[in-house]
């Protein structure tokens, strides 16, 4: 659909038309399950609002960073605060997530330095989440120096395990640009693993998807129901047990995805 991408005041429906296209939001792995749910729902409307500020694409981006990075250092905050602060920050975050792209379709503002920095907002966010939860475990409090525990160490260690599963996805492209191989289709057939068992465990964790704990939303709700039992129990058995969890699930999940792409048609 022909559009003007200088009008910042377009009706919700031509909007949503460019903004929203069916053939973007129905890319295999393009949508989160919230974005897909509701949050899609609502991000149109935060779109309609920003484009009379004229705010780049990148400066939404930019908005999603700080507000996920923040959000996820809130969760040393005691009580629930932390928690609750970091289930609305990564609400928002996806909010704005969908909102920079959104933006950008509209005023036709694409860049390599929007992806770029799409990725390192979904890195820092994903891989602060963990260390803020170890942190939380800790007991340290925002008014005191910074105290490194063991809690915090476990914390660092599955958030350097979710840094290296986010690699491997994209070192896949690094290496298939390296070798002058056209971009992956964003397709499921790409995923699959050739090696039968391995496609077999990897159906059997899309019923038990671990994978998930270690996305922005998820495990901010998951600090969220281990903060309920600090409360409840009066102490952070909780966030401890969480920490504990999240370790050997991180390196399953990191192992798990190196096996799925070295065996899957990703690298051919």
């Amino acid at each position: 659909m022909t559009h003007d991408p200088t009008d910042d005041r377009p009706t919700l429906a031509t909007l949503r038309s460019v903004a929203q296209p069916p053939e973007h939001i129905a890319r295999y792995n393009a949508e989160h399950w919230a974005g897909a749910l509701y949050i899609r729902h609502l991000s149109i409307y935060v779109t309609r609002l920003l484009l009379p500020t004229h705010i780049t694409p990148n400066g939404v981006t930019w908005l999603m960073i700080v507000v996920g990075v923040l959000g996820a250092l809130a969760l040393p905050l005691p009580g629930l605060w932390g928690p609750v602060v970091a289930v609305v920050a990564m609400q928002v975050q996806i909010l704005l997530d969908c909102s920079d792209g959104e933006v950008a379709r509209w005023r036709q503002r694409f860049s390599p330095a929007g992806i770029y920095l799409d990725r390192v907002g979904h890195y820092l966010t994903e891989a602060t989440i963990p260390f803020a939860l170890g942190l939380r475990a800790d007991a340290w409090s925002w008014r005191e120096p910074l105290d490194v525990g063991g809690w915090t160490v476990l914390g660092l260690i599955v958030s350097v395990l979710v840094l290296l599963n986010k690699a491997f996805t994209d070192l896949v492209h690094v290496a298939r640009a390296k070798t002058g191989r056209p971009m992956l289709e964003d397709v499921a057939a790409t995923a699959r693993s050739r090696v039968s068992g391995m496609a077999a465990v990897r159906r059997a964790f899309g019923y038990v998807p671990i994978f998930r704990a270690f996305i922005a939303l998820e495990a901010s709700l998951l600090a969220l129901s281990a903060g309920i039992v600090d409360v409840v129990r009066g102490d952070l058995a909780g966030t401890q047990w969480l920490v504990v969890i999240l370790v050997p699930l991180a390196l399953i999940t990191a192992a798990g995805h190196l096996l799925g792409v070295l065996t899957s048609s990703r690298l051919d």
